[in-house]
Order: C-alpha cells, then structure tokens, then sequence
C-alpha cells in the first residue's frame, strides 16, 4: 500500500482540498482506502493532547510520518484539531461516544431495546457534527463508538446482553444510514476492542463500510480471526501497540508487570508490521498514544509523557517512515531491580538498581517517582525521596502507606527525550520489637461498616494479624476501636495501619474496666499510613479514640498493634 491522499501536500494544498471524498474501494480481499482518488493508508496515532493544541502538536506528528490521528469525540471544540491536521496534510478519523464506551462499562448503562430517549438523542446529536464538517479537508472517516459491544457486560447477562449487543449494533447501522446520507462522501466504522464483536457488526450493521478493533498484544490475532470468521469488510486497527496491563502476567506482587521501554518500542513495531502484513484487508492503524499525561497510564502508553520523547516514539516513527536522520534518541535502562520489593518496610529506605546508557554520549539526569495506582486508584506520580550512589543505584525512601506501589526511574538526557522504567514493592509495616500482645484478642468499636467494597470490616480484623482485612467505621465523629487484652498489662509501643480513611486527630487511652480512660498519646496531626510511636501505658484494655477524620469517608484501621 501506498500513503497518499494529503500525504506530502503543502499546508496551502491540504487546505484547498476542501470537499475530498474518500472511499473504500475494490473488492474481497483486495481493498484499498483512497482519497480523492489516490490509495491512502491510514498511518495514524490516537490524539491526546487538547484539541486547542492541536496547532502545537501537529506538526511533530506529520514529521512522524503519521497521515491520521484518531478521536473518540466529536463537537464544536474539534475545529482546531482538523484545521491543524489539514494544515499539515493530516487527516482525522472523527470518533463518536455512546455508552458504555471503553470495554469496562464506563460512562453508564444504556438500554438499547426501551431506551429511545437515548438513541433519538444521539440521532439528532450525531449527524449535526457531521453536516458541520462533513466538507472539511481534516476528515478522513466517521466512527461511531468505541468497545461497547463489549462493555455492554458490565451491564447485562446471559440472553439479556445477547439481545442488547443485537440491539447496540443495530443502532450503530441507524446512525451509520443517517451519517451517509448527511456525507455520502466520508466512510464510517465502528470500534470494539474484540473481534468477537464482528459478528454483531455483520449481522446488524450492514451499512459500515469497515470495521475497526483496538488490539494491542492482540493485534497480530487480528488477521486470523478475521480469515476464521469469513467476513467480507476491511478492517483498521483504531487502537495498537505494546501489551496492555490486562495482557501480561502479574509480577510477584500481583500486579501486572509492565514491559520495558524496548519491549513496548518492539510491540509498536510488531502491531504495525501484522497490519501491512494483511495486505488488501488491513488498511492501516492509529497506534496507542500520542499523549503527553504524565501518570500511570501515561508512562504506559504515551509517547511523550511529560512531553518528553521514548523509545516508542522513535519505533513508531521508523515504522511510518519519518525521517529519522540526525535523531538523538533517549537514554535506556535495562535490568531495574528493587531489593526487597516484595517486602519494603513503609517509611524506610530501600534500594533501587536502574543502569542506564545513552547511545549519544549525553549526560543523564535522574529522578525517582511513587504511585499509588494499586492502592487507592490514584494514578499520578509523585516525587520520591531518593539518594543516588556512585555505582548507580539509587537509595530510595519508601512510602508511609501500605501496600503495592509502582516505582518509576526516569533517566533525562537533556535533549528532550526520556529513558523510563518501572516495577512494583510492596509497602508492609515497619518490623517492631518486643511481644505482639494485641494479635488475636477480641475488639469492638463503636461502629462498623457492615457491607460494600471489602466489608464487613469488623473491629477483630484490626487484631488478627492480616493487612487485607480493616475496619471501617460510620463517617462521623466521634469512634473509636478498641482491644480486650485480657487482663492488665503494661505496654511500651503502639503501631496503627491506616488504610486511606485514617484519623488526623486521635487518643491513645487505657482503661482497666472499659469505662474509665485514661490518655497515654494524642495525635492533632495525623497524616495516615502508619503511626509507628513508643509509648507508656498500662490497663486491660486499650483503644483508639477518633475525633477528626483526615478524610471525608470514616475511620480504617488495618492493624492495631500493641507491643511490650
């Protein structure tokens, strides 16, 4: 296949191609997308950054090599994007979101049988953006959704998500029939991230003109699936790239584990030589992420994370057939290791072994970054405390909290681009000597949290010895939860592991009757994590009094260690 339509037009040129039609073109498995004409394959990237930027970006994505970029909404904030993609000879695959796009489920259940509220909505909804730039050189296609076919199982079941799949799909030709004839002269597809969808797509909607799949590892199943299923479209591949984290195995923590910045360069590479591969079926690709986010799935997928140029930027440059004379190309870290990863005690150092190579002689830079994607969903990277030594390792404080963390070591050779790695440690609690006296004994509280999530999450699981299991409390103030030793017994140290609902402000008290109380330690500035203190107490029973919660949920408390 060739790449032409707009390709190598000057910014004056695509902007007078106003009015293009673009067509699938041939027959059975010699088909062709053409522009105007002209064979066009689509050698392309997902957007990222904002559609106000685009005038920014878009020339960094043309010297690529890259004719396309895809999106997967459509309104009056995507004008700068297609001006900016036909002043560079780039056209857009303009994408349209119905629920519950993006495989998991997200942004709602929709019920495709009743809810006609819904559909006529998107009917209307649909075709005015597509009046409105259907004559603009920037358009390439139309799709119309992205992996609800799939995530329509995170709504139904059995029969029921068989007759809603019938039903999604069916509506998708709906509005592919009113898409052509508002432009009979742009094609439309429909994403899902399995072929397993296709079969839905060829039985119901019989009016796109080819189909599309997000694959990533899976991208090079494609062709197979697509010559055992015996369909009679094309097809592109609106998502590829490396391995996802739902594609590799998990690491000795239980997380995924995350390839390496060459291994995902290589499964760029890969993903676009399987399509070319396919040749008078596949009509191209726009690969996995040209972002700039710079957070857990950013470090993932994106290109330019932070702004900064990969390996995989690199890859997929070459494989676009930019021009990659004089490039200088980021510094690479092979071998990360982290000493204890399995065990790091919160709030201690550990150490961390990232060599790292500059194939240009440059200077490197180094920084260390945490995040707590594992443990509360948050994907943002935060600063770490770290020391780096002469031999290269890096002497690196671990985080208060417990838990699964992704440690990241970004290597910078002050030329714009950046070399990362990254693994997983688990926090767990600070060792603490002397006799656990807590461990196994009866507890109470003054609330708990009987059902949701983890729950119920009982006042005896702070005693018994598992960081999995925590209580929870109601979400007032004041609680508290306490510890029958058993009989009166003197203590000298406290360790509390508080999950992410921990208590800003708190009394340590003892009681020998379980009325009276005693204060051994108070606390006004609790920040979670792990409270690890010594301190002199003695009584029958011992607890912890809550009177300002650190958040807006309850009181959690993982352990509640009690030691002499």
């Amino acid at each position: 296949m060739l790449a032409a339509g707009l390709t190598g037009l000057p910014a004056s040129s695509a902007t007078a191609a106003a009015g293009s039609v673009v067509e699938v073109t041939g027959s059975q498995g010699d088909w062709q997308l053409t522009v105007d004409g002209a064979p066009y394959q689509v050698k392309g990237l997902t957007w990222g950054p904002d559609m106000a930027d685009a005038d920014t970006y878009m020339p960094d994505v043309r010297s690529m090599g890259a004719n396309t970029v895809r999106t997967w909404g459509t309104d009056a904030s995507s004008k700068p994007l297609f001006d900016a993609a036909a002043a560079n000879g780039v056209k857009v695959i303009a994408g349209f979101w119905l629920q519950p796009g993006g495989g998991p489920g997200s942004g709602g259940c929709v019920n495709y049988l009743t809810d006609t509220g819904y559909k006529n909505d998107m009917l209307a909804e649909f075709p005015k953006w597509v009046a409105e730039y259907k004559d603009h050189p920037g358009v390439l296609m139309w799709n119309v959704g992205n992996e609800s076919v799939l995530g329509l199982d995170k709504c139904f079941a059995g029969d029921e998500l068989e007759e809603q799949r019938d039903a999604y799909t069916s509506f998708v030709n709906d509005i592919a029939k009113e898409i052509h004839a508002v432009d009979p002269n742009h094609p439309v597809t429909s994403t899902d991230a399995w072929t397993g969808a296709w079969p839905y797509y060829e039985r119901n909607a019989p009016d796109l003109d080819l189909y599309a799949v997000n694959a990533y590892q899976a991208g090079c199943g494609v062709r197979a699936d697509w010559e055992e299923g015996g369909y009679s479209k094309p097809y592109i591949l609106t998502e590829a790239g490396p391995s996802g984290e739902w594609e590799v195995p998990d690491d000795a923590n239980g997380v995924p584990k995350e390839p390496a910045d060459t291994a995902k360069a290589e499964g760029y590479q890969e993903s676009w030589d399987c399509v070319t591969g396919h040749t008078g079926v596949a009509l191209g690709a726009t690969l996995f992420h040209y972002g700039t986010e710079d957070d857990f799935g950013g470090v993932w997928f994106n290109l330019l994370p932070d702004g900064k140029k990969r390996l995989s930027y690199y890859a997929v440059k070459e494989a676009y057939g930019g021009d990659t004379g004089g490039d200088n190309t980021p510094p690479v870290i092979s071998g990360m290791t982290a000493d204890s990863a399995e065990g790091v005690p919160a709030g201690r150092e550990f150490t961390v072994r990232a060599p790292a190579t500059d194939p240009d002689g440059d200077e490197i830079s180094y920084s260390v970054h945490l995040s707590s994607k594992y443990v509360d969903e948050n994907g943002s990277l935060t600063d770490a405390e770290f020391t780096r030594e002469p031999d290269g390792t890096f002497r690196v404080t671990a985080p208060d909290r417990l838990g699964v963390w992704k440690l990241y070591v970004k290597a910078e050779d002050g030329q714009g681009n950046v070399g990362i790695e990254t693994t997983s440690v688990k926090v767990v609690p600070p060792p603490v000597d002397g006799t656990h006296l807590s461990r196994g004994k009866a507890a109470t509280a003054s609330s708990t949290q009987a059902a949701g999530g983890d729950c119920p999450c009982v006042a005896g699981n702070t005693t018994d010895g598992d960081h999995g299991t925590r209580w929870a409390s109601d979400w007032s103030d004041p609680q508290w939860v306490q510890v029958d030793l058993g009989e009166k017994t003197s203590f000298s140290h406290v360790q509390l592991a508080w999950e992410t609902s921990y208590a800003k402000s708190y009394t340590v008290q003892t009681s020998d009757n379980g009325s009276d109380w005693q204060t051994v330690h108070t606390t006004t500035g609790g920040d979670g994590g792990i409270d690890d203190f010594d301190v002199s107490g003695s009584g029958r029973y011992v607890r912890v009094h809550g009177t300002e919660r650190g958040t807006g949920w309850g009181y959690s408390l993982y352990e509640f260690g009690i030691y002499s």
